[in-house]
């Protein structure tokens, strides 16, 4: 007579081919190796973003431009850049603020840097340069993505600026000895809707007035009772500094807003550039 089979239940059957769950270390272990990666691939993002910044001020015979960039995260969703054109007879300058923080916003404005760089500056209006920003941009379809940006241009010779504002606040500062304004006004982001015109605005500008160009993680940013460091407190300080070097004025504006917020979290990508005639 022959033995009957061992019949085993389906759900036993199943644990039986079921590999061994991993012990606490192991999982610990995989958890600490996956957030060395994260910290790995952060800090190169880090790196990549640092190499599309200037790499030093700018210093011409008729005027000079430095900067402050700070994030609110490993990377940042500010961007900027500024350069000689012509014959070392203009200088040119744009600051941008894409919507979002961190890595998809750095991404993204990634793609607007480039697409800048990849324009004919020289000779070409500050509008028809945003312009084709904004078409380009809009021909990814990239929804809930758009670039506030400014982009300016100094002739040297005349001290005439000449810019554009897609949608940054606040505006371009003018600092002078009569104290501070805001410049033109503002438009929309890049990105946004395709067939946009801007506006292009001039500001006169005498040997020792400086133009500040910031994003709104300066004047937005918040005390612990939710007030905000708005304009007034920013102009105070540029009044304030006007006499001190260009560089010393962004470090002074950074230490207000720090002092303002009790260096409490900042909420928000931090980005200055600041504009001298000689």
């Amino acid at each position: 007579m022959e033995e009957s089979a061992a019949i085993v239940p389906g759900s036993a059957l199943a644990a039986q081919k079921l590999p061994p769950a991993p012990s606490e270390a192991e999982s610990v272990e995989e958890a600490m190796a996956m957030k060395r990666l994260l910290q790995e691939s952060l800090e190169e993002a880090f790196n990549i973003q640092q190499a599309m910044l200037p790499t030093e001020p700018l210093r011409l015979p008729f005027a000079g431009v430095c900067f402050k960039f700070r994030p609110a995260r490993v990377v940042s969703g500010d961007f900027l850049d500024y350069f000689p054109m012509g014959e070392n007879t203009h200088l040119g300058l744009y600051l941008g603020d894409i919507v979002g923080k961190g890595i998809a916003a750095a991404l993204y404005g990634a793609l607007a840097l480039g697409t800048l760089r990849a324009i004919k500056k020289d000779g070409t209006s500050p509008a028809t340069v945003l312009e084709f920003l904004n078409r380009r941009l809009g021909d990814r379809h990239m929804t809930q993505r758009f670039c506030a940006i400014q982009y300016a241009v100094l002739d040297g010779t005349s001290g005439e600026l000449r810019f554009c504002n897609a949608g940054i606040s606040p505006r371009p500062i003018q600092i002078a000895e009569s104290g501070c304004r805001e410049l033109g006004d503002g438009g929309f982001p890049c990105g946004l809707f395709r067939d946009v015109r801007y506006d292009v605005y001039t500001a006169q500008l005498n040997a020792g007035d400086s133009v500040l160009f910031s994003t709104d993680g300066i004047t937005e940013a918040i005390d612990r009772d939710g007030e905000p460091f708005g304009i007034e407190r920013l102009f105070e300080v540029c009044e304030k500094h006007r006499h001190e070097s260009a560089q010393i004025l962004v470090d002074r504006i950074f230490q207000a807003v720090d002092a303002f917020t009790s260096a409490d979290i900042q909420r928000d990508d931090m980005t200055a550039a600041l504009l001298r005639l000689a």
